[in-house]
């Protein structure tokens, strides 16, 4: 019964993971067979010239290059305002606080990344309709406002990642730094952190593609149709999501919605060259803090 039961598990992890990337490859496959045919330089730069755009001395108002600055501009703002606060509140939790104030502050972090993005979009747009009139009529949507409400939105994933990979470092290693005379605060920075940095760095990228793809909380906050490259954090911005949702909704025409499909393309493109960068820091850095120092 044993043997059977293990083939059985077996046969049925296998399964699944087939179905999740023979999923993915289909996934891939229909946004590859629908929008190859978009996918040249003037999808991206229109009908402005290639140098003139990467200097920006000419705007582009026919392609999505400033969608593309835009929603990396958004990624980097985002993440800046939440690692910090997100490795603070999880060293707390993991490291400081008493088993009352743990389960109470991880029920609200649960609760947290339990809402809806479009409630937190609403919550943000709000604030900034409550500042605009009671603060400063310069106070409009924008790019930090998106950024901040992103921020926001991916804090429970960078908290509770954080805490979980400072609570399963091996008591062995935990004890390291105390036994060599190291204050709580030297043995965090010095051994729990740098064994624990994959982990976190894993919480850290799954934060940046979350705030890649968002839609809901980007369209109330902040993106616009057209606005060109950013050159503000106080004014609206493209957004390749919101530039894929716009375009779905309303396109006129088979070729507008193969612009579409492949603004899709170029946004997997642009999470998965983040990744990648984001695995290499993580294998360099892990080396550089466990063996360099």
């Amino acid at each position: 019964m044993n043997r059977w039961g293990e083939r059985a598990v077996h046969s049925l992890s296998f399964m699944a993971c087939t179905i999740i990337f023979g999923s993915l490859a289909a996934l891939l496959s229909y946004l590859v067979f629908k929008g190859y045919t978009a996918l040249n330089l003037s999808l991206i730069f229109g009908s402005t010239p290639v140098v003139d755009t990467l200097l920006l001395k000419r705007e582009v108002f026919d392609g999505i290059f400033p969608a593309m600055v835009g929603t990396l501009a958004l990624v980097v703002l985002a993440i800046t305002a939440a690692v910090p606060v997100g490795l603070l509140a999880g060293i707390y939790m993991a490291e400081y606080s008493n088993p009352f104030t743990k389960k109470v502050f991880g029920f609200l972090f649960d609760l947290l990344s339990a809402i809806p993005s479009i409630v937190v979009g609403l919550f943000g747009f709000s604030v900034i309709l409550f500042l605009h009139s009671h603060v400063s009529e310069t106070l409009v949507p924008s790019l930090l406002v998106s950024a901040l409400s992103l921020a926001f939105l991916v804090l429970p994933y960078i908290v509770r990642t954080t805490q979980i990979a400072l609570e399963t470092v091996p008591q062995s290693v935990r004890l390291t730094g105390i036994a060599l005379g190291a204050t709580p605060l030297q043995n965090i920075i010095h051994c729990l952190i740098p064994h624990s940095f994959t982990a976190i760095l894993g919480g850290i990228i799954l934060a940046v593609g979350r705030c890649a793809e968002d839609t809901a909380v980007i369209m109330l906050t902040g993106a616009v149709a057209s606005a060109g490259v950013p050159n503000s954090l106080f004014k609206g911005f493209e957004a390749l999501p919101f530039y894929i949702y716009y375009i779905s909704s309303q396109y006129t025409s088979e070729a507008e919605l193969a612009k579409g499909f492949g603004a899709c393309i170029i946004l997997i493109v642009i999470c998965a060259t983040l990744f990648s960068v984001a695995a290499l820091i993580q294998k360099k850095a892990q080396h550089v803090l466990l063996y360099t120092r």
